[in-house]
C-alpha cells in the first residue's frame, strides 16, 4: 500500500520546514512506499525552495481555494491512500503507520485525525476551542488539518467540493462517511495520536473577527462566497 501525503501551501515558509521534517520522520516507520506532494498555491516566499529541500513533489495551483488546492494534489498522486496534512500541522511519529494499518481493511474508506493546538496567547481562545470540540463531537465535524481517504472513495465522492471556500473539510468528511455507509463500509476517527496545528489565526485576528469567522451559522451561510474569506486567503495570517 502506498501513501500519498498532500500538503497545501500558500506562503508557508515559517511553518513548512518543520511540518515536512515531521512528515519525513514519520514515514520512516512506514513499511510500504510513500510520496510527499506540496501543492504550491502561488507562494511568493520560500515555500517552493523549502519543499524542494525535503524532496517533495511540487504541484502548482493558481486558484486560491483550499478545496481546489487539495484536489490538485490528489490528481497528481500515485498512492492508494491520500493523506491531507495542513502546512502548519505537525504529525506524530507513528501516525502514518497507524493509517496504513487501518486502511488494510478494505471496508475502511478513510477518516480524520484529532487535532490539538500548539498554544494560544489569548486564554479565552482556549475555552472557545473547547466549545468547538464539543460541537465537533456532537455533529461529527472533523477538521481538515489531517484527513485521509482511499483513492477509490475520494474519486467516488469527487474529492473536496470546489464550490466551498470554508468548511470544505467538514463537508468532505460528512460525504465520505455517507458514501462509506452506503457501501457497507466505515470511516475511522483517530484520537490517539493527535496532530498538533498552529493557533496563529486565533492569536492574531481581532476578537470580533474570530467570533464571526468561526461561527457555524456564518460559515454555513457564507461558505460559497469567496469574498467572505479574505482573511483565510488574500489576507491570510502568517
Amino acid at each position: 500500500m502506498k501513501l500519498s501525503i498532500i500538503v497545501p501551501a500558500y506562503n508557508e515558509e515559517k511553518y513548512l520546514g518543520l511540518t515536512l521534517e515531521k512528515i519525513s520522520s514519520a514515514l520512516i516507520e512506514l513499511a510500504g512506499s510513500s510520496e510527499i506532494i506540496v501543492v504550491n498555491n502561488e507562494s511568493t516566499d520560500k515555500t517552493v525552495e523549502i519543499a524542494a529541500r525535503y524532496k517533495a513533489w511540487i504541484v502548482n495551483e493558481s486558484i486560491h481555494n483550499i478545496s481546489r488546492v487539495r484536489n490538485a494534489g490528489a490528481g497528481s498522486a500515485s498512492g492508494d491512500v491520500l493523506v491531507f496534512i495542513d502546512a502548519d500541522t505537525l504529525v506524530p511519529g507513528r501516525l502514518f503507520k497507524n493509517i496504513a494499518d487501518i486502511m488494510i481493511d478494505s471496508r475502511c474508506h478513510g477518516g480524520a485525525v484529532d487535532v490539538s493546538y500548539d498554544s494560544f496567547e489569548r486564554k479565552w481562545v482556549r475555552y472557545y476551542s473547547m466549545g468547538w470540540k464539543f460541537w465537533g463531537r456532537l455533529l461529527n465535524m472533523k477538521q481538515g488539518a489531517a484527513q485521509f481517504a482511499r483513492v477509490s472513495a475520494f474519486k467516488a465522492i469527487n474529492g473536496y467540493d470546489e464550490g466551498i471556500f470554508m468548511g470544505e473539510d467538514i463537508d468532505f468528511y460528512w460525504r465520505l462517511s455517507k458514501h462509506a455507509k452506503q457501501s457497507d463500509g466505515y470511516v475511522k476517527f483517530i484520537d490517539d495520536p493527535k496532530v498538533v496545528t498552529s493557533g496563529r489565526r486565533f492569536d492574531k485576528m481581532s476578537i470580533l473577527k474570530t467570533l464571526v469567522l468561526t461561527h457555524p451559522i456564518f460559515i454555513w451561510s457564507s461558505r460559497k462566497r469567496a469574498s467572505a474569506w479574505k482573511d483565510w486567503y488574500e489576507n491570510a495570517v502568517r
